[in-house]
């Protein structure tokens, strides 16, 4: 027997969390329950605002319509469904068929916000490289820079991921780098998306000699029909975040992809409730076993949601406080 279940959250964020320019407030999404027989399986549906295609009402109609096909013993298809609802619904369809592994990969690289003191607690715990990330792009491209150097020569032994989301023009990045010496740049590992163009981007890479990666391109070319991860050139890494790109699969065939072409790859968050971060540290132990992933993002919440992350304190919040928004069961 088969039966689904869709609830509705809302979870308060931290003050602090800009999305291009925007004040996130709270998050709004969905999870969903897919059960067979005596195993159920969970997924979180959270459009991004400004990232994903659909909103919130379009992803949860669209949920509803999928999941009933599902009942009636209809395999989903992802392929034309919106990327939020593909990577839900594939991670729950997973879970149930007891496919995702049940360790996690907690070992994420700490978002730091610009104060190396507070990296100490999490760079000490870290096993292998000490890895964090850095937004930049939201300052003046200067102060950027001479933050970014400070990280460096405070720490000798940290590397950084620096995350731009296409804030700078080429000039700005110039700017950027110009404050950061010779002997510091090797120790950047990517810039994530630096300039506005992509064309941008990849001069920018090759004149600073610093590498970078693909985040909003990819998700720009996973749109568009015939894409493949050889149309990116130029990047070190490729940013895999399966709530803006679609569903599991689909994600681990660009992996798979990037991995034949050398590039690294890093499963990250879109800002998903501690569900689903849990769920996607446990799926990068599947398809990224050797890499760093980019999950750092729950202290960016006021509350936890049914499976809370290791380590943090917030509250959670269960099924019980939720919204059932539809329940169905397949008919005999």
């Amino acid at each position: 027997m088969r039966s689904a279940k869709l609830y509705r959250y809302t979870l308060p964020m931290d003050s602090g969390v800009v999305l291009r320019n925007n004040k996130l407030t709270h998050r709004i999404g969905y999870v969903v329950a897919l059960s067979e027989q005596d195993k159920t399986g969970y997924g979180e549906i959270a459009p991004l605002p400004g990232f994903s295609p659909e909103s919130v009402e379009e992803a949860g109609a669209l949920a509803k319509e999928m999941m009933s096909a599902w009942l009636e013993s209809r395999q989903f298809h992802y392929q034309d469904a919106f990327p939020s609802v593909a990577c839900g619904l594939s991670m729950a369809e997973m879970e149930l068929n007891q496919q995702l592994p049940l360790e996690g990969n907690y070992n994420t690289a700490p978002l730091c916000k610009g104060d190396a003191e507070d990296l100490w607690p999490a760079l000490s715990n870290m096993p292998g490289d000490k890895i964090a990330k850095v937004k930049v792009g939201r300052y003046e491209p200067i102060r950027d820079g001479m933050m970014v150097s400070l990280l460096l020569e405070s720490m000798p032994d940290l590397q950084l991921r620096l995350d731009a989301n296409r804030a700078w023009t080429r000039e700005q990045a110039d700017k950027f780098i110009s404050y950061l010496p010779q002997s510091l740049r090797h120790r950047i590992v990517f810039i994530e998306e630096p300039c506005h163009k992509p064309s941008d981007s990849l001069s920018f890479s090759l004149d600073s000699g610093v590498f970078i990666a693909w985040d909003e391109t990819l998700q720009d070319g996973a749109q568009q029909p015939g894409f493949s991860v050889a149309d990116l050139t130029g990047g070190r890494a490729l940013i895999i975040k399966p709530m803006v790109l679609g569903s599991l699969a689909y994600c681990q065939s660009l992996i798979e992809q990037a991995n034949a072409m050398n590039m690294q790859v890093v499963v990250s968050s879109s800002i998903e409730s501690s569900l689903g971060l849990t769920q996607l540290a446990r799926w990068a132990t599947l398809v990224a076993p050797n890499s760093i992933p980019g999950l750092d993002t729950v202290d960016l919440f006021q509350e936890q949601l049914i499976t809370p992350w290791p380590g943090c304190s917030l509250p959670v919040k269960g099924f019980e406080e939720l919204e059932l928004i539809w329940d169905q069961t397949a008919r005999q």
